[in-house]
């Protein structure tokens, strides 16, 4: 269902132009890591996926979307997991962890919603990167955020920066902090680079 699901999305984004990807080459060869990626539209969710292909990505999705029999079938069979973002409990943490154990691919946008300014991050990326001690790779995107933009063809881009690591020479709560303003500032620097 996923490959289908996604090479078929390929298929219907190609129509509207293709996307151009930057310095894939930095996407860990072996074990499971954590994509962080800007969020501006639910668009930038389908090429973030269509790009890594043919890696699966595991998506952190907020729990309404698995509130109906039909979207949580769908969420499932696209290998999508749920996480109330009010109040995450424990399965927040556990569910990417076993992934992330099991060498799986963690899809997160680490700003939460949609937004086109610059939003605090949420700390799950880099909470769930220092309990699995998985890597985070920071990933910026720009281009089409809905059907308007799609229709417009407005050109999409991604890039991938290199991962980020927990640091193993402070205590961790210090290692965390810095891991959170790191991920940030090199966000923050794609979203300018890709945009230039």
């Amino acid at each position: 269902m996923y490959y289908f699901a996604a090479y078929l999305l390929k298929f219907i984004l190609s129509l509207f132009g293709r996307i151009k990807v930057y310095q894939k080459e930095n996407l860990p060869q072996s074990g499971g890591y954590i994509i962080a990626c800007t969020h501006t539209g639910w668009v930038d969710i389908l090429w973030l996926g269509v790009s890594v292909l043919p890696t699966k990505i595991y998506y952190m999705a907020k729990k309404e979307l698995f509130q109906t029999r039909f979207t949580k079938w769908l969420m499932e069979n696209l290998h999508a997991f749920p996480v109330d973002r009010e109040n995450p409990g424990p399965s927040s943490i556990k569910i990417p962890r076993k992934l992330l154990k099991d060498n799986k691919v963690v899809g997160i946008f680490p700003s939460g919603t949609r937004t086109s300014e610059e939003a605090p991050l949420k700390r799950g990326a880099v909470t769930i990167a220092a309990h699995s001690k998985a890597p985070i790779v920071p990933v910026a995107y720009t281009g089409p955020n809905n059907f308007t933009e799609l229709f417009k063809r407005k050109k999409a881009k991604i890039i991938y920066g290199e991962p980020i690591y927990l640091s193993e020479n402070h205590p961790k709560k210090d290692a965390i902090e810095m891991m959170m303003d790191e991920l940030n500032a090199e966000l923050n620097r794609l979203q300018k680079e890709i945009e230039s």
